[in-house]
């Protein structure tokens, strides 16, 4: 999305719980306890992607984005798609937008990215030509 910024990245941040996970200081239960509001945002909200769940390894993992923001009034905090989110980004000034993966069968779930949305910053004005004495 053209108006994207502010992009976080948890990769490390996941590396090191399955790191926990892999070595058996964590259990599973404890990082397999997504919440059945999150599984059912995953069903109908959410993208499938190509990575497999590193906790089961029986399905693909799933993609559900959330959004926070004082101007989305009643639909902050609800997960929305990717045509969705490319429709608020020209509706609103700032929202914030968390990507969390989950696997629909052991329940595994993780922040994957943040960024932010909107029209705010934006420059909708073209560019003017530069006149020779410039």
């Amino acid at each position: 999305m053209s108006t994207q910024r502010q992009v976080v990245d948890y990769a490390l941040q996941r590396r090191a719980l399955l790191a926990e996970v892999y070595a058996g200081r964590v259990g599973t239960m404890e990082v397999c306890d997504a919440s059945p509001y999150l599984l059912r945002a995953a069903k109908f909200h959410g993208q499938p992607s190509q990575v497999t769940c590193p906790v089961c390894r029986k399905e693909p993992l799933t993609h559900v984005s959330w959004v926070y923001g004082d101007e989305l009034k009643h639909a902050a905090g609800s997960a929305r798609t990717a045509d969705e989110l490319t429709r608020m980004a020209n509706l609103f000034e700032e929202f914030t937008v968390y990507v969390v993966e989950v696997c629909r069968t052991c329940s595994w779930n993780h922040l994957v990215q943040s960024y932010v949305l909107g029209t705010r910053g934006l420059d909708s004005r073209k560019p003017r030509r530069r006149t020779a004495a410039e």
